[in-house]
């Protein structure tokens, strides 16, 4: 079978240059209208931009398959990444035997019931940031801590750890400038973390608790449980995946808003515009950019022949500011029809669709609305901002955010 490339001049996809990551859109844009099947040969990468062709890739992962993970970083990226990631590493019966395991614990309940946590953490950090005086990071004193704690609440890490296990999940998604793979600090990191996961687990053996550690342990479908290195593995998947996702997702949506004040004020005045807010800025900027997928044999995508053994990338934040499918895609509003927002493809699609995308949007709405409950308005200092580097996430490691606490 004879492959096809694809036009190419001009286009250049360099996932791990920070130009890139500080403002991947116009290059998403050229791919989508020059080139939606791109060969990156500097990296060997078959890049998918286009909303129909990553929707169609991310449900077929039998051609399209998990197995060698879902990270661009060469060390990552090997048969073993379910060691690691859990699910997100698997296909067919293997995934759906952890899946089916893990949902019997990590239930739809189980988040509901972590909303008076949540509540009281978000109530904790805003009487902090709002009494120090009317400017913040807002990463720093509330998005950066709350996803990790609330996260850390439910797999039973004590408050003393917490600190301490954020600043690794934060190593093992940044990237070093020039460094084409996991930094040696991100490797150490993932080490530390599997070592203190390893240390937990075997603590809830010999004495189960209420928290999800335990519940992992317990879950049984048909005679089946989970074995100790795939509760460890599920759990290293929450703490990076979830943690700073949701992390992202809040600095994203105030960034955003601050950005329209005439859209800033209309929130401000119907707090029941907050939901909508959320799913916005998951569309317009969503924190998980891009996967990986292997394919597993040659196959056509957009008329493009992709080789049997290529890394192929899905990038979900091209496919929602697809033109296809959005108007006027590129524009951030609040304002959107609700039946396009149910086209963003931020959380995934088909049997790999994110499993915390409820504690995500909760945390989110919890969040939000207790700040628009306290604030009339607030200013971000764009020009001080500062981003995350990283192949997987896009959002601010600090942002500075000037807030108007109503008065009592």
């Amino acid at each position: 079978m004879t492959v096809s490339t694809g036009p190419t001049d001009g286009i250049t996809f360099d996932p791990y240059d920070y130009d890139f990551q500080d403002d991947p859109y116009p290059t998403y844009s050229r791919l989508r209208e020059e080139d939606p099947v791109h060969h990156a040969r500097a990296d060997d990468l078959w890049v998918v931009s286009r909303h129909a062709d990553v929707f169609e890739v991310l449900r077929d992962d039998e051609v399209f398959s998990n197995r060698m993970g879902v990270s661009l970083d060469a060390s990552a990226w090997n048969p073993d990444a379910h060691k690691v990631m859990s699910f997100l590493g698997l296909d067919g019966a293997e995934q759906s035997r952890i899946r089916r395991l893990v949902s019997k614990a990590f239930t739809p309940r189980r988040v509901t019931e972590l909303t008076p946590q949540i509540q009281q953490l978000t109530d904790r950090y805003l009487d902090a940031m709002l009494a120090d005086g009317p400017e913040a990071d807002w990463i720093a004193e509330l998005a950066g801590k709350l996803p990790m704690d609330v996260i850390s609440e439910m797999m039973g890490v004590p408050v003393a750890d917490r600190d301490e296990v954020r600043r690794l999940a934060d190593l093992v998604v940044h990237r070093e400038d020039g460094v084409r793979d996991v930094p040696e600090a991100g490797m150490e990191a993932s080490f530390a973390l599997f070592g203190y996961y390893g240390d937990m687990v075997e603590q809830r053996r010999a004495n189960p608790t209420d928290d999800l550690t335990s519940a992992l342990l317990a879950a049984e479908v048909d005679g089946e449980r989970l074995t100790d290195s795939e509760v460890m593995a599920f759990l290293f998947l929450m703490v990076v995946a979830g943690n700073e996702t949701t992390t992202k997702l809040l600095g994203n949506a105030l960034f955003h808003l601050s950005g329209h004040p005439g859209q800033l004020a209309r929130v401000m005045a119907a707090p029941e515009l907050v939901p909508v807010w959320i799913e916005e800025t998951l569309r317009h900027d969503t924190s998980s950019q891009m996967l990986a997928r292997y394919v597993t044999r040659d196959v056509e995508v957009a008329g493009v022949t992709v080789p049997e053994g290529a890394k192929l990338l899905v990038l979900l934040g091209s496919a929602n500011r697809d033109e296809r499918v959005f108007t006027d895609p590129s524009t951030y509003d609040i304002g959107r029809d609700r039946d396009e927002l149910s086209h963003s493809l931020s959380f995934g699609t088909g049997r790999h669709f994110c499993l915390g995308a409820n504690l995500a949007r909760l945390e989110a709405r919890v969040v939000l609305a207790e700040l628009v409950r306290r604030v009339s308005g607030f200013t971000v200092h764009a020009d001080r901002a500062e981003r995350v580097h990283s192949t997987s996430v896009r959002g601010f490691a600090s942002l500075p955010v000037t807030f108007d606490v109503r008065s009592a």
